[in-house]
């Protein structure tokens, strides 16, 4: 094969990647969209913000609902349709705007506002390093996931022993959760991007893979979005 022909592969192979990862981008950013008008939606009615709240048999089985939608869509993505799988994440995206319109009863407007474009320009730095780095990221990504589950471990302790989160841990804690969310967003966009199989485009099975790194980043926004706003956010009088 000639120079030319090797360069012409490399440079479709490329070109393919980056249409995989703008429809990765596109599902994440549209999911974000519609989390944030539902959670807007909701928090402007207050008939049905406070269903949310004083219903905890609600609240609990909308949480329970998301888990499930997400682990449904890990596990089966391979045996179910592409039109399921979007369904499914468009149900999961929607159900997190309901159990998240609640932040606006805990911080002012303004301060949510302010996270989410400190969250936003964070993300876009962090994704777009992940993309263009040569380097491997999968030690960054290990140490993320065990500090993932040592968050997760807290948070549950948290809730049996709320006396436990005062302020300057609850500061460390979302300290810590900026620095795994911001490790994870790196490293999941170096592989989702590494994930894209070349000359599967336009197919059921590209389609589902665009989803699941849709579904990888948005997760990394919103927590990404989460621990800002635990940090800098004001809370409301």
């Amino acid at each position: 094969m000639s120079q030319g022909n090797i360069l012409r592969s490399e440079q479709s192979i490329a070109e393919e990647t980056a249409r995989f990862m703008s429809g990765v981008y596109k599902w994440m950013s549209f999911g974000i969209l519609l989390t944030g008008f539902i959670s807007y939606y909701i928090a402007s009615s207050p008939n049905l913000i406070m269903a949310i709240v004083t219903n905890k048999i609600l609240f609990y089985g909308l949480i329970i609902a998301q888990l499930g939608a997400v682990f449904y869509l890990s596990l089966m993505v391979k045996k179910i349709s592409a039109m399921t799988a979007t369904l499914v994440y468009l149900l999961y995206a929607s159900l997190t705007g309901v159990t998240l319109s609640t932040i606006f009863l805990v911080y002012t407007q303004d301060s949510i506002s302010n996270a989410f474009f400190v969250t936003c320009f964070s993300f876009a730095g962090l994704s777009a390093f992940g993309y263009v780095t040569k380097k491997d990221l999968g030690p960054i990504g290990t140490f993320c996931h065990m500090g993932l589950w040592g968050l997760i471990g807290f948070g549950l302790l948290s809730m049996f022993f709320p006396s436990m989160f005062g302020s300057s841990l609850q500061m460390v804690y979302s300290i810590c959760g900026i620095v795994i969310f911001a490790g994870l967003t790196a490293y999941d966009t170096q592989k989702i991007k590494s994930m894209n199989i070349i000359g599967n485009e336009g197919t059921e099975e590209d389609h589902k893979e665009t989803i699941i790194g849709a579904l990888t980043l948005y997760l990394d926004f919103i927590n990404l979005f989460l621990m800002i706003l635990r940090l800098m956010g004001n809370r409301r009088k």
